[in-house]
Protein backbone atom coordinates (compact mmCIF):
# COMPACT_ATOMS: atom_id res chain seq x y z
CA UNK A 1 0.00 0.00 0.00
CA UNK A 2 3.00 2.82 1.01
CA UNK A 3 4.23 2.04 -3.14
CA UNK A 4 1.22 2.78 -4.15
CA UNK A 5 0.39 6.04 -2.47
CA UNK A 6 3.66 7.04 -2.60
CA UNK A 7 3.28 6.50 -6.36
CA UNK A 8 0.02 8.05 -6.93
CA UNK A 9 1.27 11.34 -4.97
CA UNK A 10 4.46 11.50 -7.13
CA UNK A 11 2.44 10.78 -10.15
CA UNK A 12 -0.11 13.25 -9.49
CA UNK A 13 2.53 15.93 -9.17
CA UNK A 14 3.89 14.79 -12.70
CA UNK A 15 0.97 15.49 -14.07
CA UNK A 16 1.36 19.47 -14.64
CA UNK A 17 4.45 18.46 -16.48
CA UNK A 18 2.86 16.11 -18.67
CA UNK A 19 0.19 18.17 -19.71
CA UNK A 20 2.38 21.40 -20.29
CA UNK A 21 4.09 18.99 -23.47
CA UNK A 22 0.75 17.86 -24.37
CA UNK A 23 -0.87 21.04 -24.97
CA UNK A 24 2.32 22.19 -26.87
CA UNK A 25 3.25 19.37 -28.83
CA UNK A 26 -0.41 17.68 -29.34
CA UNK A 27 -2.16 20.88 -30.61
CA UNK A 28 0.52 23.34 -31.63
CA UNK A 29 2.83 20.34 -32.98
CA UNK A 30 5.79 21.72 -31.50
CA UNK A 31 7.97 18.58 -29.97
CA UNK A 32 9.16 21.02 -26.83
CA UNK A 33 12.87 20.07 -25.67
CA UNK A 34 13.21 22.97 -23.39
CA UNK A 35 9.55 21.81 -21.47
CA UNK A 36 12.08 20.50 -18.66
CA UNK A 37 13.68 23.77 -18.52
CA UNK A 38 10.73 25.96 -17.87
CA UNK A 39 9.87 23.45 -15.11
CA UNK A 40 13.43 23.67 -13.47
CA UNK A 41 12.78 27.73 -14.21
CA UNK A 42 9.33 27.64 -12.33
CA UNK A 43 11.46 25.52 -9.20
CA UNK A 44 13.94 28.36 -9.32
CA UNK A 45 11.08 30.80 -9.46
CA UNK A 46 9.22 28.99 -5.82
CA UNK A 47 12.81 28.64 -4.53
CA UNK A 48 13.44 32.43 -4.65
CA UNK A 49 10.47 33.88 -3.61
CA UNK A 50 9.80 31.08 -0.71
CA UNK A 51 13.65 31.73 0.42
CA UNK A 52 14.02 35.41 0.00
CA UNK A 53 10.62 36.41 1.17
CA UNK A 54 8.73 33.26 3.13
CA UNK A 55 5.64 33.07 0.16
CA UNK A 56 4.23 30.41 -0.07
CA UNK A 57 4.91 28.30 -3.56
CA UNK A 58 1.31 28.14 -4.16
CA UNK A 59 1.21 31.73 -4.43
CA UNK A 60 4.22 32.00 -6.28
CA UNK A 61 2.37 29.64 -9.05
CA UNK A 62 -0.11 33.18 -9.39
CA UNK A 63 3.13 34.71 -10.52
CA UNK A 64 5.68 31.85 -12.23
CA UNK A 65 2.22 31.06 -14.25
CA UNK A 66 1.65 34.03 -16.19
CA UNK A 67 5.21 35.09 -16.69
CA UNK A 68 5.98 31.92 -18.26
CA UNK A 69 3.15 32.36 -20.18
CA UNK A 70 4.14 35.41 -21.76
CA UNK A 71 7.65 33.92 -21.96
CA UNK A 72 6.22 31.06 -24.28
CA UNK A 73 4.08 33.14 -26.34
CA UNK A 74 7.14 35.23 -27.42
CA UNK A 75 9.31 32.29 -28.09
CA UNK A 76 6.39 30.73 -30.30
CA UNK A 77 6.07 34.22 -32.44
CA UNK A 78 9.30 34.94 -32.67
CA UNK A 79 11.23 31.71 -32.82
CA UNK A 80 8.85 29.00 -34.13
CA UNK A 81 5.98 30.71 -35.76
CA UNK A 82 8.73 31.10 -38.61
CA UNK A 83 9.10 27.43 -38.83
CA UNK A 84 5.85 26.77 -38.89
CA UNK A 85 5.02 29.07 -41.72
CA UNK A 86 7.87 27.50 -43.73
CA UNK A 87 7.47 23.85 -42.67
CA UNK A 88 5.76 21.92 -45.70
CA UNK A 89 5.23 19.06 -43.85
CA UNK A 90 4.37 18.27 -40.24
CA UNK A 91 7.32 15.86 -40.18
CA UNK A 92 9.84 18.91 -40.77
CA UNK A 93 8.18 21.02 -38.87
CA UNK A 94 8.73 18.50 -35.97
CA UNK A 95 12.41 18.36 -37.02
CA UNK A 96 12.93 21.71 -37.16
CA UNK A 97 11.05 22.35 -33.93
CA UNK A 98 13.10 19.65 -31.76
CA UNK A 99 16.11 21.24 -33.05
CA UNK A 100 15.35 24.16 -32.40
CA UNK A 101 13.87 23.70 -28.66
CA UNK A 102 17.27 21.73 -28.27
CA UNK A 103 19.18 24.64 -28.49
CA UNK A 104 16.84 26.83 -26.65
CA UNK A 105 17.03 24.46 -23.67
CA UNK A 106 20.74 24.97 -23.59
CA UNK A 107 20.39 28.56 -23.78
CA UNK A 108 17.86 28.42 -20.79
CA UNK A 109 20.60 26.44 -18.91
CA UNK A 110 22.81 28.94 -19.82
CA UNK A 111 20.78 31.43 -17.81
CA UNK A 112 19.87 29.70 -14.83
CA UNK A 113 23.50 28.66 -14.24
CA UNK A 114 24.79 32.16 -14.39
CA UNK A 115 21.62 33.16 -12.57
CA UNK A 116 21.15 30.84 -9.71
CA UNK A 117 24.86 28.86 -10.20
CA UNK A 118 25.57 25.34 -10.27
CA UNK A 119 24.42 23.72 -6.96
CA UNK A 120 21.58 21.86 -6.20
CA UNK A 121 18.40 23.40 -4.19
CA UNK A 122 15.88 22.37 -2.15
CA UNK A 123 13.96 24.24 0.53
CA UNK A 124 11.87 23.16 3.73
CA UNK A 125 7.84 23.26 3.55
CA UNK A 126 5.24 21.46 4.83
CA UNK A 127 7.82 19.09 6.26
CA UNK A 128 5.62 17.14 8.97
CA UNK A 129 4.08 14.39 8.57
CA UNK A 130 0.65 13.64 7.16
CA UNK A 131 -1.53 9.70 7.99
CA UNK A 132 -2.62 7.85 4.78
CA UNK A 133 -3.78 4.59 6.12
CA UNK A 134 -2.12 4.40 8.84
CA UNK A 135 0.86 5.34 6.95
CA UNK A 136 3.01 8.88 7.70
CA UNK A 137 3.44 10.77 4.11
CA UNK A 138 5.27 13.91 3.70
CA UNK A 139 2.29 16.79 3.92
CA UNK A 140 4.34 18.60 1.20
CA UNK A 141 3.98 15.57 -1.30
CA UNK A 142 -0.29 15.47 -0.43
CA UNK A 143 -0.52 18.92 -0.85
CA UNK A 144 1.33 19.09 -4.33
CA UNK A 145 -0.90 16.80 -5.22
CA UNK A 146 -3.78 17.91 -4.51
CA UNK A 147 -2.76 21.48 -5.92
CA UNK A 148 -2.46 19.29 -9.38
CA UNK A 149 -5.88 17.83 -8.89
CA UNK A 150 -7.04 21.65 -8.88
CA UNK A 151 -5.02 22.11 -11.60
CA UNK A 152 -5.83 19.95 -13.82
CA UNK A 153 -10.05 19.41 -13.17
CA UNK A 154 -9.98 23.19 -13.71
CA UNK A 155 -7.53 22.48 -17.01
CA UNK A 156 -9.58 19.62 -17.96
CA UNK A 157 -13.25 22.13 -17.12
CA UNK A 158 -11.91 24.87 -19.59
CA UNK A 159 -10.43 22.64 -22.48
CA UNK A 160 -13.81 20.47 -22.75
CA UNK A 161 -16.47 23.76 -21.63
CA UNK A 162 -15.41 26.62 -23.35
CA UNK A 163 -15.55 27.71 -26.37
CA UNK A 164 -11.45 28.25 -26.66
CA UNK A 165 -10.99 25.20 -25.15
CA UNK A 166 -13.22 23.92 -27.59
CA UNK A 167 -10.84 25.63 -30.68
CA UNK A 168 -7.83 24.12 -29.15
CA UNK A 169 -8.97 20.31 -29.39
CA UNK A 170 -10.70 21.25 -32.75
CA UNK A 171 -7.07 22.10 -33.82
CA UNK A 172 -5.49 19.44 -31.91
CA UNK A 173 -7.13 17.26 -34.37
CA UNK A 174 -7.40 18.07 -37.61
CA UNK A 175 -5.50 22.00 -37.66
CA UNK A 176 -6.65 21.92 -41.79
CA UNK A 177 -9.98 21.25 -41.36
CA UNK A 178 -10.27 23.86 -37.65
CA UNK A 179 -9.00 26.60 -40.58
CA UNK A 180 -12.00 26.03 -42.92
CA UNK A 181 -14.74 26.58 -40.08
CA UNK A 182 -12.88 29.62 -39.06
CA UNK A 183 -10.97 28.63 -36.23
CA UNK A 184 -7.18 31.04 -36.13
CA UNK A 185 -5.25 28.13 -36.22
CA UNK A 186 -2.17 30.21 -36.24
CA UNK A 187 -3.29 31.50 -32.94
CA UNK A 188 -5.03 29.04 -31.69
CA UNK A 189 -1.05 27.22 -31.34
CA UNK A 190 0.61 30.06 -29.89
CA UNK A 191 -2.05 30.10 -26.81
CA UNK A 192 -1.67 26.41 -26.29
CA UNK A 193 1.90 27.08 -26.44
CA UNK A 194 1.68 29.47 -24.05
CA UNK A 195 -0.43 27.60 -21.79
CA UNK A 196 1.93 24.49 -21.77
CA UNK A 197 4.58 26.63 -20.63
CA UNK A 198 2.52 28.53 -17.87
CA UNK A 199 1.01 24.73 -16.55
CA UNK A 200 4.60 23.67 -16.57
CA UNK A 201 6.62 26.10 -14.67
CA UNK A 202 3.40 25.66 -12.34
CA UNK A 203 4.18 21.76 -12.33
CA UNK A 204 8.02 23.11 -10.94
CA UNK A 205 6.51 24.87 -8.28
CA UNK A 206 4.62 22.24 -7.10
CA UNK A 207 7.46 19.82 -7.14
CA UNK A 208 10.38 22.20 -5.98
CA UNK A 209 8.40 21.57 -2.40
CA UNK A 210 9.42 17.54 -2.46
CA UNK A 211 12.71 17.46 -5.05
CA UNK A 212 16.01 18.46 -5.51
CA UNK A 213 16.79 20.52 -8.64
CA UNK A 214 19.59 22.09 -10.27
CA UNK A 215 19.86 24.14 -13.70
CA UNK A 216 20.82 21.12 -15.90
CA UNK A 217 18.25 18.68 -14.61
CA UNK A 218 15.18 19.91 -17.00
CA UNK A 219 16.16 16.78 -19.55
CA UNK A 220 15.52 14.95 -17.03
CA UNK A 221 12.16 16.17 -17.11
CA UNK A 222 11.69 17.06 -20.46
CA UNK A 223 12.20 12.73 -21.26
CA UNK A 224 9.68 12.00 -18.33
CA UNK A 225 7.09 14.44 -19.69
CA UNK A 226 7.90 13.05 -23.24
CA UNK A 227 7.20 9.40 -22.00
CA UNK A 228 3.72 10.45 -20.28
CA UNK A 229 2.99 11.87 -23.20
CA UNK A 230 3.37 9.10 -26.02
CA UNK A 231 2.18 6.74 -23.18
CA UNK A 232 -1.10 8.30 -22.85
CA UNK A 233 -1.77 9.35 -26.38
CA UNK A 234 -0.55 12.20 -28.32
CA UNK A 235 -3.37 14.64 -27.67
CA UNK A 236 -5.30 13.15 -24.96
CA UNK A 237 -5.46 14.74 -21.90
CA UNK A 238 -7.06 12.15 -19.89
CA UNK A 239 -4.39 9.40 -21.35
CA UNK A 240 -1.44 12.42 -20.23
CA UNK A 241 -3.09 12.16 -16.42
CA UNK A 242 -3.15 8.42 -15.98
CA UNK A 243 0.08 8.04 -18.02
CA UNK A 244 1.22 10.39 -15.09
CA UNK A 245 0.02 8.16 -12.31
CA UNK A 246 1.12 5.13 -14.29
CA UNK A 247 5.04 6.75 -14.05
CA UNK A 248 4.67 7.84 -10.53
CA UNK A 249 3.56 4.17 -9.83
CA UNK A 250 6.57 2.54 -11.71
CA UNK A 251 9.43 5.02 -10.59
CA UNK A 252 8.13 4.00 -6.84
CA UNK A 253 8.02 0.72 -7.11
CA UNK A 254 11.54 0.20 -8.73
CA UNK A 255 12.76 2.66 -6.03
CA UNK A 256 11.23 0.75 -2.83
CA UNK A 257 11.65 -3.19 -4.28
CA UNK A 258 14.77 -2.73 -6.75
CA UNK A 259 17.50 -0.06 -6.60
CA UNK A 260 16.49 4.32 -6.04
CA UNK A 261 19.28 4.91 -9.03
CA UNK A 262 17.10 2.87 -11.48
CA UNK A 263 13.85 4.68 -11.49
CA UNK A 264 15.31 6.88 -14.28
CA UNK A 265 16.05 3.47 -16.46
CA UNK A 266 12.73 2.13 -15.63
CA UNK A 267 10.80 4.96 -17.46
CA UNK A 268 13.36 4.97 -20.16
CA UNK A 269 12.33 1.11 -20.92
CA UNK A 270 8.74 1.85 -20.40
CA UNK A 271 8.89 4.68 -23.20
CA UNK A 272 10.78 1.99 -25.29
CA UNK A 273 8.17 -1.12 -24.47
CA UNK A 274 5.22 1.78 -25.67
CA UNK A 275 7.39 2.64 -28.42
CA UNK A 276 7.68 -0.76 -29.70
CA UNK A 277 4.14 -2.54 -28.92
CA UNK A 278 1.96 0.40 -29.05
CA UNK A 279 2.98 3.64 -30.36
CA UNK A 280 -0.34 5.31 -30.22
CA UNK A 281 -0.53 5.75 -26.37
CA UNK A 282 -2.91 3.56 -24.41
CA UNK A 283 -5.95 6.47 -25.47
CA UNK A 284 -4.27 6.78 -29.05
CA UNK A 285 -6.21 5.47 -32.27
CA UNK A 286 -4.52 3.29 -34.46
CA UNK A 287 -3.90 5.14 -37.92
CA UNK A 288 -5.94 3.84 -40.56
Amino acid sequence: MDIVVSGLLLGGAYVLMALGLQLQYGVARIMNLANGEMLVAGAFGAFWFYTGSKLSPFLTVALVAPLAFVVNWAIYRVLLSPLVKRAKSQGQLEVDSILATFGLSFIMVGLMLAVFGGDYFSYSYLERAFTIFGEPYALSRVAAFLASAVFCTTLVYWLTGTRTGLSLRAVAVNPVSAGLVGINVARASALSFAMGGAVTAAGGALLSMFLTFDASTGMIFTMKALVIVILGGVGDIRGAIVAALILGLAETAVASLIDPGLTLAAAYLLFIVILLFRPQGLFGRRPS
